[in-house]
Parts: C-alpha cells; structure tokens; sequence
C-alpha cells in the first residue's frame, strides 16, 4: 500500500514537531489493521483555533473549535477505478485544541495527536460513534487496538476510572 500523503501545516509548534514519514507510518497501521490495503491519498490540514472554530461552524453547526474534524472523499465509485490512488478525504487537526487536550488530560501531545489521527482515519473509512452505542463501541476499540501497535497506552482508560 502506498499513502499519498498532503500534509499543510498553517499552524505549528515546537511543542508537536510533525513529521511526515512518522504520519504515514500511523496512516499505514490503522489502514492495514481494518483491513484497507490499496494505494490511497489523504489530506491532513494542521490548523489554528479560528480556522477549527469557522469550519466546525460551517460544517457541523457547532459554534467552537474542535479537536478534528474529517471529510470523507465523495467520488463516485464507478470512477475509483480510474485513479492510480483512492482518496480517503481530509482531516483538519486543531494543533492549539490538540495541545490544550494533552495537557488536560494528561497525556504528550504526540500521544494526543496520534490518537487524533487514528480516530479522524476511521471516520473517513465511514466508522462513527455519534450515531448509537455499539458503533461507538466498535470505533473505540479499534483506535484502542491501533494505537497499542503504535505504542500508545488506551486514551479511554482514564474515562473509566
């Protein structure tokens, strides 16, 4: 599988260095683990408050910022056979919400983002938890599975206790 990936990184910071072979490798290991194994591009938009808070408002009728958001590519599947590469979407991470979250719950930021990033792939591949429980369900243990492979402890553990 190969992972186009366009990374635009308006907002950065030294507290969370991005780095692209690193992305991919985290795009890669939550693809392959739900099972998705073709060549595919992602979008990935790293954003400040004001553009988080404009496009949650826009898009989820949400008046303030949010952590991610994801848009799932809508081509028709009739034309996914003639491109060299599936595209999956886009998610637009909010660096400063990613950064506050970490430290609320105490977590490094990488932790949080990586996190982000597992749960914004599985909305694109159409997982939700908004719509009942047992979707919930479903879509939390596999961002807890993928991020054990990354090397990240359960984010929901602390919710549990």
């Amino acid at each position: 599988m190969k992972i186009n990936l366009s990374l635009q990184q308006d907002f950065q910071t030294a507290e969370l260095p991005l780095k692209r072979g690193q992305i991919k490798k985290q795009l890669e290991t939550a693809l392959r683990h739900v099972g998705f194994e073709v060549d595919c591009e992602i979008g990935i938009a790293c954003v400040d408050i004001a553009e988080s808070h404009e496009l949650n408002l826009q898009y989820r009728e949400k008046d303030k910022p949010t952590n991610v958001l994801s848009f799932p590519s809508d081509i028709p599947e009739e034309m996914l056979n003639l491109l060299d590469a599936e595209p999956l979407g886009d998610l637009v991470i909010c660096i400063p919400v990613v950064l506050q979250e970490a430290t609320e719950q105490q977590k490094t930021p990488n932790q949080h983002f990586t996190h982000l990033l597992v749960h914004g792939v599985l909305h694109l591949l159409g997982y939700d938890h908004e719509t009942n429980e047992t979707d919930a369900e479903e879509m939390e243990a596999l961002e807890i599975a993928i991020l054990k492979k990354l090397g990240v402890t359960n984010p929901y553990q602390a919710d549990e206790i």
